[in-house]
């Protein structure tokens, strides 16, 4: 890989990783699936015009679009405006390569090997050691949205394999303009069209820039980057990067958010990104390891540890 191409890869984490703190000071501002909405609203729009027509079938679009959009945003960002913290979202949210390989192998029929069985027992040791932690300075609810999302992210991962999109950025802009009509009605039954309101008339400066970052930073550059460089390396050689999301999120709450990170917690970041690695970089199945895999089947536009096309958040 090129110095501008592994730089580009590092930005590209980099982004993802500070995007949860970007989050928590948005849902300082907004309702939390008011601020989803708004998110993917500004991240279809004015970009569905430049992307061209979808080059997947719409079920594809649907699918994804309501798993990952409405599900796995929506309870992100309910969680941690119930109290889960920013650092620890953007760890915790990696387990979604457990579920990911749980799910493929449900639906898809691909049995893990013993390395990447290792790789899910060693992420959800993390996982539990985080919940341990959490569970003496916060609520577990929010903890357990959080992993709901990381669900719900793995069923996303799995349709987007399904799909096999060409061009990623086409695909998530495409995925962008599905979420936005549940989520507003979503935010308008729970949250109360007042709450929707007040959040708008008070729109100011930090408010705009939180939600340009989330769509336009997060979604469309860190997509279309990501997506630049699977086209033009092996999906082994780009997914790696990812496991950094998790260092730069906690690094940027502690530095802009003031969250402490205790010894506990860089154990279960330690457990959770080796297990996640081994997870993700492992092949799939004992027939995979022994045939030569084709680069686009770990092409995940959604899957931080194989190809994600998103940010985490």
């Amino acid at each position: 890989m090129r110095p501008t191409h592994l730089c580009l890869a590092v930005l590209v984490a980099a982004v993802w990783g500070v995007n949860f703190t970007v989050i928590e000071i948005g849902l300082d501002h907004f309702p939390p699936l008011l601020f989803s909405a708004l998110r993917f609203l500004v991240a279809a729009l004015p970009a569905v015009f430049f992307v061209g027509r979808p080059k997947v079938a719409w079920k594809w679009i649907l699918g994804v679009g309501l798993a990952l959009g409405v599900a796995k945003f929506g309870l992100l960002f309910v969680g941690m405006d119930a109290g889960m913290p920013a650092g620890l979202s953007s760890l915790v949210l990696q387990i979604q390569a457990v579920f990911t390989a749980l799910i493929a192998f449900a639906v898809l029929g691909e049995r893990p090997t013993r390395i990447r069985l290792l790789g899910m027992a060693v992420a959800l040791c993390g996982v539990g050691l985080a919940a341990v932690g959490e569970g003496t300075g916060g609520p577990l609810g929010a903890f357990a949205l959080v992993i709901a999302a990381a669900v719900c992210w793995g069923v996303s991962n799995v349709l987007t394999r399904k799909a096999s999109p060409p061009d990623s950025l086409n695909f998530m802009v495409w995925v962008s303009t599905v979420p936005v009509l549940p989520l507003l009605l979503l935010s308008l039954l729970t949250e109360g069209p007042s709450a929707d309101l007040a959040a708008l008339r008070a729109l100011d400066w930090q408010g705009a820039g939180v939600i340009l970052y989330v769509a336009w930073v997060t979604t469309v550059f860190g997509f279309g980057a990501w997506g630049w460089l699977l086209r033009r390396h092996p999906a082994s050689t780009v997914a790696p990067f990812s496991l950094l999301v998790p260092f730069f999120g906690m690094s940027s709450a502690a530095l802009f958010l003031g969250e402490p990170v205790s010894g506990l917690r860089w154990c279960a970041a330690a457990l959770l990104v080796g297990g996640v690695a081994l997870t993700s970089l492992a092949p799939a199945s004992r027939k995979a390891a022994t045939v030569s895999p084709r680069p686009a089947k770990g092409r995940l536009p959604d899957a931080p540890s194989r190809d994600r096309a998103e940010e985490p958040a």
